[in-house]
């Protein structure tokens, strides 16, 4: 493996830890930036979310439902076995697992598949599709009951 290889590597797992830590946050502005302009999120049962306006749109309803659902919207993603594979000089593919805690403990997992491209020398995801596998009795994410409002 060359040294263009490895740093490509390095900058494709630091984009995937960016957004999610920018997520976690509720930074939508910095999570969109580590998508192309042109970048697709597909979320599994909608339709793709094409551009960084419909991302960040689909995502803060997404954090005003959260906040809706919890006392207090505690959101930390984990993500493992991240296995990259370098297609082309300036494309990628990665995919990876992920585990999310909320105030429940451990709310609901899945997996990432992405694609990247590298645009001005900076990887960013073309295509992120994501799929979820479980969610655990009381997700925050899926399904669960609205907290109480005051009246």
């Amino acid at each position: 493996m060359t040294l263009e290889e490895l740093a490509a590597r390095e900058a494709i797992r630091d984009v995937i830890a960016r957004y999610n830590h920018a997520g976690d946050r509720g930074r939508l502005d910095e999570l969109v930036r580590c998508f192309a302009e042109d970048g697709v999120m597909d979320l599994e049962g909608l339709a793709p979310l094409a551009g960084r306006a419909a991302i960040e749109a689909h995502l803060a309803g997404v954090v005003r439902e959260l906040a809706s659902r919890t006392q207090r919207a505690t959101l930390r993603h984990h993500v493992s076995s991240v296995r990259i594979a370098l297609a082309e000089a300036d494309r990628a593919e990665a995919w990876s697992y992920f585990a999310v805690f909320t105030e429940i403990g451990l709310d609901h997992w899945g997996r990432y598949s992405d694609r990247f491209v590298r645009a001005g020398g900076e990887w960013l995801i073309a295509l992120r599709k994501v799929r979820v596998d479980g969610a655990a009795p009381g997700s925050r994410m899926f399904g669960a009951p609205r907290k109480q409002q005051d009246a």
